[in-house]
Parts: structure tokens; sequence; C-alpha cells
């Protein structure tokens, strides 16, 4: 008796799996994050400690998660890389909430609000209405910047060291802009 072949399934290429990603980040992945933020939390943060240090404190949180990511090189990238995209999304969120809280003194900002300031500090057009077009950006322009350097993380130790710096400047950049940016607004 002949035995019938199953169809070969073929795993979807990288950008297929890229694309799923933000589809999942613009289908409420980003709001998620969002709403377990406690921004009274980073009100008392930011006046107990200055918003400098506030945003030191968010980058070396993200550098964390990069070293970890990067310190075993194939192994732990390939579960860390979720965890660490997470985790820096959630620290420039953070940071974001801090700085909006230092320059207006409001500490509640509502998602909608708050995904126009992301989109302006990831130099995308914040003046259009928040649709699933800048959502889908605002994801885009965030898996990029957290996983262009991935392959450097292959690297076992050097890894760590790239994925931590990797982490720590993009928070540190991020602030800068939005500081700057908040200082032209204000």
């Amino acid at each position: 008796m002949e035995q019938a072949k199953l169809p070969r399934q073929e795993k979807a290429p990288l950008s297929a799996r890229f694309k799923k990603g933000i589809t999942y980040l613009v289908n409420g992945g980003l709001q998620q994050i969002f709403s377990r933020i406690d921004q009274l939390g980073i009100k008392k943060g930011v006046d107990k400690m200055g918003i400098d240090r506030f945003i030191n404190q968010c980058a070396l949180l993200a550098a964390g998660s990069g070293v970890v990511t990067g310190a075993g090189g194939f192994a732990t990238m390939l579960i860390g890389v979720p965890v660490d995209v997470i985790n820096v999304i959630t620290q420039q969120f953070r940071v974001t909430l801090a700085i909006t809280y230092h320059v207006t003194g409001s500490y509640t900002v509502k998602f909608e609000d708050f995904i126009k300031v992301v989109s302006s500090s990831l130099k995308t057009d914040a003046g259009m209405a928040v649709t699933k077009n800048i959502m889908e950006d605002v994801a885009e322009k965030l898996l990029a910047s957290v996983g262009s350097k991935a392959a450097r993380r292959l690297i076992p130790v050097a890894g760590a060291v790239i994925g931590g710096s990797v982490n720590y400047f993009f928070i540190k950049r991020m602030a800068d802009s939005l500081l700057k940016f908040d200082g032209k607004r204000a």
C-alpha cells in the first residue's frame, strides 16, 4: 500500500513574520503595554529622582534586557528577543510619559494622545489622526529600531555588550529628541 505524502509546510519568510508582529502590536499590543504602566508611579519617580535620573534608570533597564538577550548568543537571543522588544517599548513609553509630565505637569495621558507623542518622537507625522496606518508606522519603527542590531547579538559576550549598548543609547536618543521637541512646543 502506498503512503500518501503530506504536503510540505514551509516556514513563512522573515518579512511575513515581521509583518505578523507588527499586526499584533497594532491590534492591541501597544495599548496593552501602555495600560500596564503606572502613570502615578512615573510622576512620583520623576518628582523623587528628577527627569535626567529617571531617563537614565529607564535606559539602564532597557540595557539590562539587551545584555541578557545577547549574553548567550543564539540560545538566549531566540527566547530573549521578544522579551527585549517588549521591555524596550515599555521603557520608551515610561520615558515618554515622564517627559510629558516634566513638560506639562500632567501625569495622566490617554492612549490616543500618547501615541501621537510617540509617533512624533519616532519622526512620523503626528498631525494625522490616530489610525491603523499611524499605529502600524509606530510599531514598524519600534520593531526595526530594536531589532536592527539583532544579528550582532549572536556572538556570546560581545552580543551582551552590543545588545545593552544599543538599547541604552536608543532610549537616551529618544529621550533627547523628545526633550528638544517638547522644549520647542512649550
